[in-house]
């Protein structure tokens, strides 16, 4: 409403309330000015009561689809893999493999073989 009367100046808005006298006649101004006081009050309280029933039917509709629920399961089907794979990867890296306890055999050597099979014969 002010941006309307920015390029108007006073003699211009004496010039407007002056047509309005003449046009309207001083007995008709005072009703005139009611009526239109009652129409923008009509306006505003229409204007409240859609702001009311729009925001009233956002919260409806947030409850009927439940996003908070709804972006936590999203979530936690995407976050089930990711960890899987981490933690996959994490023991990959850990990884160690099993140590077998190898304990040397008592092979004989050739050399000591042929010395002690000569010594056993002689034994018997």
């Amino acid at each position: 409403m002010i941006l309307i009367f920015n390029d108007i100046a006073g003699s211009e808005i004496l010039l407007i309330l002056v047509f309005i006298l003449i046009f309207f006649g001083s007995k008709s101004i005072p009703t005139l000015a009611k009526t239109f006081g009652k129409t923008i009050r009509q306006i505003k309280d229409a204007t409240e009561d859609v702001q009311n029933e729009i925001k009233k039917s956002g919260i409806d509709i947030k409850k009927d689809l439940n996003l908070t629920t709804l972006i936590e399961e999203t979530k936690n089907d995407i976050q089930r893999p990711l960890d899987q794979m981490a933690n996959e990867i994490d023991s990959s890296i850990k990884y160690q493999p099993k140590k077998t306890h190898l304990e040397p055999k008592n092979i004989p050597l050739s050399k000591e073989s042929d010395k002690s099979a000569p010594s056993e014969d002689s034994k018997s």
